[in-house]
């Protein structure tokens, strides 16, 4: 189940791999994040160290959710993967152009998930091609819509 997508990712990068990952979190983040007060559309992933973090990942706090905590609503956040899939991903980014983007942040099994993704950038000329490529799918449905 989605908590929370990143559209604009899709807009702006072609996704070439997908990866789930655990998030290390603090318990007011967990209770924010069940109420629906995350965003990642900002955020972004960097391998440092052999580890995985995810920077600029915003979650508002509750208002009631803890009186002797001092909530950071865009701390750095450490993302659990196996040494393996870091490896791997070390190798991926550190090819030209390539980048690590959050995709979405859901549940599974009771646990918060968030997906990552292979992604290299897009040129202005491919965002406009995808959109053209959208629009005719929309146009040619309702074409055939009207057929029938």
């Amino acid at each position: 189940m989605s908590i929370v997508a990143n559209k604009k990712a899709f807009h702006d990068f072609f996704i070439e791999e997908k990866i789930e990952a655990g998030l290390l979190l603090e318990g007011w983040e967990v209770k924010a994040i069940r109420g629906g007060r995350a965003s990642i559309k900002e955020a972004y992933v960097v391998i440092r160290g052999g580890e995985v973090f995810l920077f600029g990942m915003h979650v508002t706090p509750l208002l009631a959710a803890s009186t002797h905590v001092r909530p950071d609503p865009v701390r750095t956040r450490k993302l659990l993967l196996h040494s393996r899939q870091i490896g791997k991903l070390i190798g991926q980014v550190e090819r030209s152009g390539y980048t690590l983007v959050p995709l979405d942040l859901h549940f599974q099994r009771g646990r918060i998930k968030i997906e990552i993704g292979l992604a290299k950038g897009k040129k202005q000329y491919d965002k406009r091609e995808s959109e053209k490529e959208r629009d005719w799918v929309r146009e040619r449905a309702r074409l055939l819509r009207e057929k029938a």
